[in-house]
């Protein structure tokens, strides 16, 4: 469902968005798609930020891990 809605755009940007539209001329589409791509690639990273937290935490006992697997590899 589409809900009908005002915003205030520079006139710089609402040039972009009518070229990006093009003949269509569909503003609406355009800022939609700019919303949805922005609001993906926040939510992308954020995910990351949250990933490379976990890994800092666990980084001293992977490292461990890692060091006791080359040793065992190193006496066969």
């Amino acid at each position: 469902m589409r809900v009908k809605t005002s915003i205030t755009l520079s006139e710089k940007t609402l040039k972009i968005v009518d070229r990006l539209a093009g003949k269509e001329s569909n503003r609406s589409r355009i800022i939609e798609q700019a919303v949805e791509a922005f609001a993906a690639a926040r939510a992308r990273s954020e995910r990351d930020a949250r990933d490379l937290e976990v890994i800092n935490r666990r980084a001293d006992a992977l490292n461990r891990e890692v060091a006791e697997a080359l040793a065992i590899q190193e006496e066969l």
